[in-house]
């Protein structure tokens, strides 16, 4: 068993969902949001070379040396997979690997709203999930892509970089595209995309216009597209949207956003009232005609009041996802608190709102316990 393996299986075990190299840093996982380190050893550079050596080839590692980064997915057998993302920082390489497991949670498990199982049925549309980095979005995704897959027949294409979980052909054929191994970038694999008839595309991340125009263009012309964005909530994500276009464009945008996206679905994780593994808090912007309209007019600051106006069926803000989970006793009103968009407007749900529940007391935290990991020396 490699080193590599050994820390691999070392995630595994903690429960851990990212691992840290970084030179002169010990290795740390994180672990239930909290960084821990496995032991009093500081890397050095040397070190993180060797260890990615271990699962990378030649090329990759050429690759790294020649652009500064390198992101890719590791598959180990018995333990799911892992995305690595390296890079130079420094002069010297450093490195994050993110754990995907192996099977792909039901939809019903994760505790998200009901609607997102009718919207992954839709035949036509644009779905995009938002959050940062490590919210779960990637998770939340292969669940609903694998509700469709059970249900419905058809063709799910993937767009990743890299690959995260892997699907099994059910009712569907899945077929997943890696952006550097199996496609050249994300603009050439979207213009072949409708050569390979999809009924469902995923489109990992858009980040320019060319990609948010080709994500329009294709749920306007009958396919369900669901595409990822970096952003903290629903109205971030519009006025984002809109930041990729030129003012004379915007008009347009705004027509074909109304008439096209069927939903916003951000995503954070939380703390939970047992300091154990975090749980998500689901904010959903349903576009009805209602909202379509303000789109349409940019009135994209009144849709939160539409949400939680109940204006917007299905919808629901950040805050009524927290006041929901502090009623329902899964986390603290002060972690509520702390990850409201308005803490103002969440306070005065908690005290006012309907079905108000007394919020239940925040125990001690757990301290994330070092011992287990003194043991762990890279240099056996």
């Amino acid at each position: 068993m490699t080193m590599m393996d050994r820390l691999f299986q070392l995630m595994k075990e903690k429960n851990a969902s990212d691992m840290f190299f970084a030179v002169n840093s010990p290795v740390h996982l994180k672990i239930n949001g909290n960084l821990i380190p496995i032991n009093q050893q500081k890397l050095e550079p040397d070190n993180i070379r060797t260890l990615l050596a271990e699962i990378c080839t030649p090329a990759q590692m050429a690759e790294l040396d020649d652009s500064n980064e390198l992101n890719m997915g590791v598959s180990v057998a018995n333990l799911g997979r892992f995305r690595l993302s390296a890079f130079r920082q420094r002069g010297s390489v450093s490195a994050v690997f993110r754990f995907v497991p192996a099977t792909i949670p039901p939809l019903a498990e994760l505790g998200l709203p009901p609607v997102l199982a009718e919207l992954i049925m839709e035949k036509r549309g644009l779905m995009l999930l938002v959050g940062s980095t490590g919210s779960g979005k990637s998770t939340s995704i292969a669940a609903m892509l694998d509700h469709r897959n059970e249900l419905r027949s058809g063709h799910i294409l993937t767009l990743e970089d890299p690959i995260e979980y892997l699907f099994k052909n059910k009712k569907a054929i899945v077929n997943q595209r890696e952006i550097g191994s199996d496609a050249k970038d994300f603009h050439t694999a979207l213009r072949n995309s409708m050569r390979q008839a999809p009924d469902c595309i995923l489109i990992g991340e858009i980040r320019d216009k060319e990609t948010m125009s080709a994500a329009l263009a294709y749920a306007q012309s009958g396919h369900l597209v669901l595409a990822t964005l970096h952003a903290n909530n629903s109205y971030n994500a519009l006025n984002r949207i809109i930041s990729f276009y030129p003012m004379e464009n915007r008009a347009a945008l705004l027509q074909d956003l109304a008439a096209t996206v069927k939903a916003i679905v951000s995503q954070r994780l939380v703390r939970s009232i047992d300091g154990g593994a975090r749980t998500a808090a689901v904010e959903v912007m349903v576009n009805t005609r209602y909202v379509a309209d303000l789109i349409e007019k940019g009135e994209i600051g009144q849709i939160k009041e539409a949400m939680e106006k109940s204006l917007s069926p299905g919808s629901q803000s950040f805050e009524l996802a927290l006041l929901k989970l502090v009623q329902d006793g899964a986390i603290s009103q002060e972690e509520a608190l702390a990850n409201a968009d308005s803490a103002t407007n969440l306070l005065w749900l908690l005290n006012n709102g309907p079905d108000r529940k007394a919020a239940p007391a925040e125990p001690e935290p757990k301290p994330a316990s070092e011992s287990s990991f003194t043991e762990f020396n890279l240099d056996a």
